[in-house]
């Protein structure tokens, strides 16, 4: 890391790790729709946006469930039991807390270095066999 946590990543607020999370999907998202041809900002914004929102976030963490480790399930299951005073707009409960705790794991794996296995969660969410994506221009 070119920083320095003042605490280890598994201490900080499972809310914390979302913050970090979000960010890093974000950025990974649109990377990848910048890599498929994109190159139209509205339709960049559109697309990432259909990515990143609680709902397909949600649909994220069901895709990768069965992939993730017990220490990788805890830290969802802390992130998705966060207590917010946050209430979504345009989402169901179920979905913002699901995506809260997916948001929790990869802003984990930034935090801990774990690279290898952040990119590999993603390229499988971003790989043509999720309907969420869209098709190549």
């Amino acid at each position: 890391m070119w920083f320095y946590l003042q605490q280890e990543p598994r201490e900080l607020s499972p809310l914390v790790l979302a913050y970090i999370g979000d960010a890093v999907y974000e950025l990974y998202v649109r990377s990848f729709l910048v890599s498929q041809g994109r190159v139209k900002v509205d339709q960049l914004h559109r697309e990432a946006t259909a990515l990143v929102n609680a709902g397909a976030q949600a649909r994220c963490f069901h895709r990768l469930e069965e992939l993730l480790t017990d220490e990788e399930k805890n830290i969802v299951r802390r992130g998705r039991n966060a207590k917010t005073s946050h209430v979504p707009k345009n989402a169901e409960m179920i979905d913002y807390h699901l995506s809260t705790g997916f948001e929790a794991l990869l802003g984990y794996l930034f935090l801990t270095g774990q690279e290898e296995r952040l990119k590999a969660l993603i390229t499988r969410l971003l790989s043509t066999q999720n309907p969420d994506v869209p098709e190549r221009p």
